[in-house]
């Protein structure tokens, strides 16, 4: 296990948590530490395919590239109780604001006769995967992107429970063997905000509300994270994934493990921004 700091944030190498090794209790310790101080983490190590995260980008820039009446098409009304689909630029609120960046709201795809869809559980249910020609891979790649950032996350909460002595399958056993994912390709682009829309960020200060979050974001960059000396920024680190702790483990923990405070300034690079949550 080796670890360094981006922007006083640690890069945490998972590779024996992945692997489960007997080092893994090194990595352990290190994420359980992270928790503890801001509730952020970078992750190399992976495993995930660098290929399919650039193919992901690539076929992510072509939708967003789409008029936005094209776009509509699959806009989140159509989705249902499932919540999935795409809002357009300012169609999202934090803290009563729009948000400056569109997107794509994505989970586990299940079928219509599946007992907790056919219950009108909401959150659940199928995507709607653009198929616009040159998107003819998206459902297939978004689909192989979430397996793979799911089977980490597993390892990731194993980390998690070792790190708070206990056994590694603690939370698999009792809370994540079938976990509620929920996938959102965003967009921040570098146009300026029209006149009359009030929104100052790209995202605005808030906390994450699931178990854990795993976000790849590209060169860019963008993220700051509110921590205990103040705001710092999380700028891209190649190869890693950003990690940051959400409201509901913050409870379980009864807050040893916290839920951080962070935002997304607007994006003035002169390129589009992507990020994976």
């Amino acid at each position: 296990m080796s670890t360094s700091s981006s922007a006083s944030l640690p890069v945490i190498d998972v590779s024996a948590l992945v692997a489960g090794t007997p080092k893994r209790i090194a990595v352990a310790d290190g994420i359980g530490a992270a928790c503890r101080e801001h509730g952020f983490f970078y992750v190399s190590g992976h495993g995930v395919d660098a290929a399919l995260v650039a193919r992901l980008e690539a076929l992510s820039h072509r939708f967003f590239d789409l008029p936005e009446d094209i776009k509509m098409q699959w806009r989140m009304a159509l989705g249902g109780r499932a919540w999935r689909g795409y809002f357009p630029l300012g169609g999202e609120l934090t803290s009563g604001r729009p948000d400056w960046k569109e997107g794509l709201y994505l989970g586990t795809e299940l079928a219509p006769d599946h007992p907790r869809v056919a219950a009108h559980m909401p959150v659940h249910g199928g995507n709607l995967f653009p198929d616009a020609p040159g998107l003819e891979d998206f459902r297939a790649t978004i689909l192989e992107y979430m397996r793979e950032v799911r089977q980490l996350g597993h390892r990731l909460m194993e980390g998690i429970a070792l790190s708070l002595n206990l056994p590694a399958s603690y939370f698999s056993d009792r809370y994540t063997a079938d976990p509620l994912i929920l996938f959102r390709i965003f967009n921040y682009p570098t146009q300026a905000v029209p006149d009359g829309v009030d929104a100052p960020w790209g995202v605005g200060e808030h906390t994450d509300y699931g178990l854990l979050t795993i976000l790849h974001q590209d060169t860019v960059g963008g993220l700051a994270v509110h921590t205990p000396g103040g705001w710092i920024e999380a700028p891209p680190v190649p190869g890693t994934f950003v990690c940051n702790i959400g409201d509901m483990l913050d409870r379980m923990t009864g807050g040893l493990y916290k839920s951080t405070p962070h935002r997304v300034i607007r994006n003035t690079s002169g390129r589009d921004r992507l990020s994976f949550p």
